[in-house]
């Protein structure tokens, strides 16, 4: 069972990263998707924000918008 699995994070983490633009008569967003080298697992995300998240939930990293 991975380490994610049970709760644990990583120490060692690994994704190739694709970013494009898209542009649907607004302004264009960036769109990601990650995938795992180790795993092959896609993860996509429809906002950089949302790719910011899942890598800080993946590494256990702390949201600098949540500190005091």
């Amino acid at each position: 069972m991975s380490n994610e699995r049970r709760g644990e994070q990583a120490d060692y983490l690994s994704y190739l990263l694709r970013l494009w633009r898209e542009s649907d008569g607004e302004a264009p967003a960036w769109r990601a998707l990650l995938k795992s080298s180790q795993t092959g697992e896609e993860v996509g995300f429809g906002s950089l924000e949302e790719l910011f998240a899942f890598i800080r939930e993946q590494s256990g990293g702390e949201d600098p918008r949540n500190r005091p």
